[in-house]
């Protein structure tokens, strides 16, 4: 790896990151907060030395950044959520938390978890649960895609960064543009319009300008923070239930294929596309589930049921984490189906955490071929989704990555079972946070906190919200020892 090509790389990506800090000192300025600014002045200086600090010489080069590898690729990808993650951080150190509770809160804003330590927000500025909701808005679809979309300079770079923050994206269905800054623009505009468009539509139904803001940038990017200590709940009419629910709905859609519908206007694509058709039926099956089992407990009538079950339902398979009630109080099967939603996550290119549900669709249709070959060894029975034939090579990959994730629930779950006690809380905390749900079950649930956990919990979390968030491989490339090798700087392109 060429620490140079990553270091000059990172720089560039920290100046930006140093101007998005400043953006919540508009909220402080609007509110009269005005104190609230020094934290985020403070953390941008941060930013912007670091960024001079890790300037390389020839930082000047641009086409630099065109030769930078798959090591520097993914170096970069690490460095910079680590970065935005601490420098994210620091607000919250100013608002008084302590120095773990603070990175906690920070990782799962940019990671779009929703898991809080906070128990009283009455003590807290609105300046601060604006950068809560705004740093899951960047996190949402990829704080890199935002440099991508305004950087030209990373062009073949960028594409593997933004392919390495949305995996299967990459394929030739999914190339929207030529070019990787032109998909990356189209994207962040298509989620710029539906989070206008939401808050647009919850302060014409009455909900207050601020929460309608701060709501909707964490419904559209699956994250799930809140300026009510309650959640959605605290706001109690079904008219913002449904609303938020809907554009739950769309986040947890792959945003290439939103492309296809809004911009191409092609409506067949739903029907032709083998995710969304699962993402739609899951979401069907486990709502009528869930409302025929509080019904039939007589926990709900059943318009009340139907419309808890499709909120919480949409809430926990895109990993936002919001709450229209509190499902803790639920009976024990519906708990165990919103348990199963856990391990889903929505669509691949979209907002959402977790698994994805492509892989799962992958791991269907491999099972059914590996049993198609018990009777017919000789027969040849390749893996397709959308009509399109994955090559053996994906298939070992996505073969590894679900056997990966599955890996690290079950090392997490148990190293929280042992640190916590509590079998319900190391298993719920551990699915929860890796696949960037957020709340989980007993004393984590949405009306809940994870304030109460260990410190060693704590940063066990932390880990998983960010490996979870990055799709595991920038991660399991640490553990290869050619990431580590050190490569003399490649001059061939400064002669052109």
């Amino acid at each position: 790896m060429n620490y140079n090509y990553a270091f000059n790389t990172l720089s560039l990506i920290l100046k930006y990151i140093a101007l998005v800090i400043l953006i919540p000192c508009i909220c402080a300025l609007i509110y009269k907060e005005y104190s609230a600014c020094i934290p985020f002045i403070g953390s941008s200086i941060i930013a912007y030395l670091f960024s001079m600090f890790l300037r390389g010489k020839e930082e000047k080069d641009e086409e630099n950044f065109n030769n930078i590898n798959k090591s520097e690729t993914l170096a970069v990808v690490l460095l910079s959520w680590f970065s935005f993650s601490i420098l994210a951080a620091v607000p919250f150190l100013y608002f008084g938390l302590n120095p773990i509770d603070a990175l906690f809160e920070a990782v799962s804003g940019v990671t779009t978890t929703g898991a809080t330590v906070l128990t009283d927000f009455s003590i807290y500025p609105k300046t601060m649960f604006f950068w809560r909701s705004f740093s899951q808005w960047l996190g949402g679809m990829g704080i890199l895609v935002l440099f991508i979309a305004i950087l030209p300079k990373f062009a073949i770079a960028g594409r593997q960064m933004f392919f390495a923050e949305s995996p299967g994206a990459s394929s030739t269905e999914s190339k929207l543009t030529p070019r990787i800054r032109q998909t990356a623009a189209v994207l962040w505009g298509i989620y710029f319009v539906l989070t206008l468009i939401e808050i647009a539509v919850l302060i014409y139904l009455g909900m207050p300008f601020f929460d309608s803001v701060c709501n909707s940038l964490s419904s559209l990017s699956g994250g799930g923070f809140s300026p009510a200590q309650n959640s959605i709940m605290d706001y109690g009419q079904s008219k913002f239930f449904w609303v938020i629910g809907i554009f739950m709905f769309l986040s947890g859609m792959n945003f290439a294929l939103q492309y296809k519908i809004y911009i191409k206007r092609n409506f067949l694509a739903l029907f032709k596309d083998d995710e969304f058709k699962l993402y739609f039926m899951v979401v069907l099956f486990f709502t009528l589930s869930i409302a025929i089992t509080l019904t039939t407990h007589h926990i709900y009538e059943w318009k009340k049921a139907f419309e808890s079950a499709f909120f919480q339902v949409v809430s926990i398979i895109t990993t936002t984490g919001f709450a229209s009630v509190d499902y803790n109080q639920w009976n024990l099967r519906a708990k165990l189906l919103l348990f199963l939603l856990m391990f889903c996550g929505a669509s691949i290119g979209s907002a959402s955490g977790g698994l994805k549900l492509l892989r799962i669709v992958f791991i269907f249709k491999y099972l059914k071929r590996q049993i198609s070959k018990i009777f017919h060894p000789n027969g040849v029975y390749p893996v397709k989704i959308n009509k399109i034939i994955i090559h053996e090579d994906v298939v070992k990959q996505m073969i590894s990555f679900v056997i990966f994730y599955y890996t690290i629930f079950a090392l997490s779950a148990v190293s929280l079972i042992f640190i916590e006690q509590d079998v319900v809380v190391g298993l719920t905390s551990a699915i929860s946070t890796l696949g960037n749900v957020g709340p989980a079950f007993g004393e984590l649930d949405p009306m809940g906190s994870f304030s109460n956990l260990t410190v060693l919990s704590k940063i066990v979390c932390i880990f998983n919200m960010l490996i979870g968030r990055l799709e595991l491989i920038p991660f399991l490339a640490l553990l290869h020892p050619d990431f580590w090798i050190l490569k003399k700087r490649n001059n061939l392109h400064k002669n052109k």
